[in-house]
């Protein structure tokens, strides 16, 4: 294409370097590969696996296609029909703050149902119309992200129903390679920590899928119709492989990529006294208390050369934002905090990192600071066991509390090794 817009006489010299270039022994580049979400390859198939059944669909404001909704294209293919639509946390539009109640909606004739209200998967009535339940959800690769959740539980209300089960798959922020964190453990699952995965599990929503049924995180599944419909060109070492400027915020407080890639370990910062960046347009990236001494935590966290990172003084204020961070910690205060600017997404370590930033502000903090503030219920859920807040309390060191839990990492990492899809 490019060569029939040149004029003929440079055509041929341009062919003649080539030619000279590709004797010499240099070989031309490769084009990058074109990545496809699921929702892409489920398009260009003129919806092959949906085609004649009556489809639910699991979506919020990331289930797109180019750009397009995933719905309005749905609705626009005459060999299917659209028959509900189910929303996650923050709700189908993506505009409902975290932790807070979604009601349920319509849209023209298609009822809206939450699955972040009263009920958390879909029950037999809201399925009654259903032929075929399909997840489309981008995630950020976070055991606490909710969205895995409603995964699995809605996995399982499909295995009761009858019906089949497609999963869009979509790339992992995180890249498929880089695990962190220890696993949930027995009698600590909740609704954001589900299965006994770490804290950043590697895997793409379809490899989580087929993991909670293989190996039955969930009861009832094993004669679920499950069908993951695979990205194509994307690879376990690409990370986010598309412009980061068209990253669509996968909740308020995920606004960018490098948001979504430092979130599982900053988000620890949620079971203690300190304001993560709730309250500002840099949630995660900025964080600090009035009581912390910012600066020693500085040196501490740039002395540790913690890799793809460094990080600096940063003074700001969490300001309420309806919607977003309606009452954020240390609200109108001023805040002498500390920010985390990420030089290198592909060699960054979130989960690492955050412990590292948990054992800063111990010991730049006054005596029994971390103690006193913590909130141990909460730190249990996200961590997945009492264990970090124990290691925290006992001064050990970062080094010593991630040495801890790497048998655990190993192990999972064999683990997963049947579930994988993209290598």
């Amino acid at each position: 294409m490019l060569l029939s817009r040149i004029p003929n006489h440079l055509s041929i010299l341009l062919a003649l370097l080539v030619g000279i270039s590709c004797q010499s022994g240099d070989r031309l580049p490769d084009p990058a590969p074109v990545v496809k979400t699921g929702a892409a390859v489920l398009v260009e198939s003129d919806f092959a696996v949906l085609e004649g059944k009556r489809v639910g669909l699991i979506a919020n404001q990331t289930t797109r296609y180019q750009d397009q909704h995933l719905v309005d294209v749905l609705r626009a293919h005459e060999g299917l029909s659209l028959t509900a639509i189910f929303g996650p946390e923050h709700g189908y539009r993506g505009d409902v703050e975290a932790g807070q109640k979604v009601d349920s909606d319509s849209l023209d004739a298609i009822p809206v149902y939450s699955l972040y209200g009263d009920t958390r998967a879909p029950t037999p009535d809201m399925l009654e119309n259903v032929d075929v339940l399909v997840f489309d959800i981008q995630d950020i690769g976070a055991r606490f992200y909710t969205y895995i959740s409603v995964l699995g539980l809605a996995m399982q209300s499909a295995a009761n129903a009858g019906i089949e089960f497609v999963v869009l798959d979509r790339p992992n922020p995180l890249g498929g390679n880089y695990i962190g964190g220890p696993l949930v453990e027995s009698g600590n699952e909740s609704f954001v920590g589900l299965y006994p995965i770490p804290i950043a599990h590697g895997l793409t929503v379809g490899e989580l899928a087929q993991m909670i049924a293989g190996e039955r995180w969930i009861e009832g599944l094993e004669d679920l119709q499950l069908t993951v419909v695979e990205i194509i060109g994307w690879q376990r070492s690409d990370g986010w492989p598309f412009d980061p400027q068209h990253w669509i915020p996968t909740s308020p407080n995920i606004p960018t990529v490098q948001t979504a890639v430092v979130y599982s370990g900053i988000c620890l910062l949620e079971a203690t006294a300190l304001n993560e960046g709730r309250g500002t347009d840099e949630p995660f990236l900025i964080f600090g208390a009035p009581e912390v001494d910012a600066q020693s935590v500085v040196e501490l966290l740039n002395d540790a050369s913690l890799p793809g990172a460094e990080f600096s003084m940063q003074t700001y204020t969490p300001r309420s934002i309806p919607g977003v961070a309606a009452s954020p910690k240390h609200q109108d205060v001023t805040i002498n905090g500390v920010r985390l600017t990420l030089l290198d997404a592909d060699i960054y370590r979130p989960v690492e990192t955050g412990v590292h930033v948990l054992t800063a502000i111990r010991d730049a903090s006054p005596d029994s600071y971390l103690e006193n503030t913590i909130n141990e219920r909460w730190m249990v859920l996200l961590s997945g066991s009492d264990e970090l807040r124990r290691s925290l309390l006992a001064g050990e060191s970062a080094r010593e509390i991630l040495a801890g839990w790497q048998d655990q990492v190993e192990s999972f990492q064999t683990q997963r090794e049947p579930y994988l899809l993209y290598r």
